[in-house]
């Protein structure tokens, strides 16, 4: 019989396995025989908590998004209550260590490229997409109207993205401070040109 508590010990050590696997050969060659080695498991215990390496990846996903999802409530309750602090703390968490890591930038590029082709990852990328979005074209409509405000909105989100990647690409740790201070540039052109 299983001691009480040893699952999510066991899945936590799994999901840890598959970032430090996916960091330090990819995806492409990373097995669950690995991944199971790599967490100090049997291949049994990935089949039975996740049937198989596309589940691990879900549910690596499903943590590195619930981390950005942490990281965003703590930004902005930390960030004035006005649209231009709420926005800068939407690009802080979006640069968050707990996003820009080596192991979290790895595994989220393994993630928009294998999104492409499994349904569960694109539908977590779609959920994600809009989250950011939505935040983003809220904060915005605060202080300019309905369209300027989308199209803001759009263009910071592309923005974010196109900055996370280019630095993940580089190699290293990406240059948060650098990022960041691109985007705010951007949220204070958008604020100051679109004002009503």
């Amino acid at each position: 019989m299983p001691k009480k508590g040893i699952e999510p010990l066991r899945r936590q050590q799994l999901i840890d396995a598959t970032f430090q696997v996916i960091h330090e050969i990819g995806l492409a060659d990373a097995t669950v025989a690995t991944i199971a080695r790599k967490a100090g498991l049997s291949t049994g215990i990935v089949a039975h908590y996740f049937g198989d390496k596309a589940g691990l990846l879900n549910a690596a996903m499903r943590q590195i998004l619930s981390q950005l999802k942490d990281a965003f409530a703590q930004h902005r309750g930390q960030a004035a209550a006005d649209p231009r602090s709420q926005l800068r703390a939407l690009v802080d968490a979006n640069f968050d260590p707990s996003q820009t890591s080596g192991p979290a930038m790895r595994v989220w590029l393994t993630f928009w490229a294998a999104s492409m082709h499994q349904p569960e990852l694109a539908r977590l990328q779609r959920i994600n997409d809009q989250r950011l979005y939505s935040n983003l074209a809220y904060q915005f409509h605060r202080s300019l109207p309905a369209e300027p405000a989308r199209e803001a909105a759009r263009g910071l989100a592309a923005l974010i993205d196109g900055l996370w990647l280019r630095g993940s690409l580089v190699g290293g740790q990406i240059d948060g401070d650098n990022a960041r201070h691109i985007a705010y540039a951007y949220i204070d052109f958008q604020l100051q040109a679109n004002a009503l």
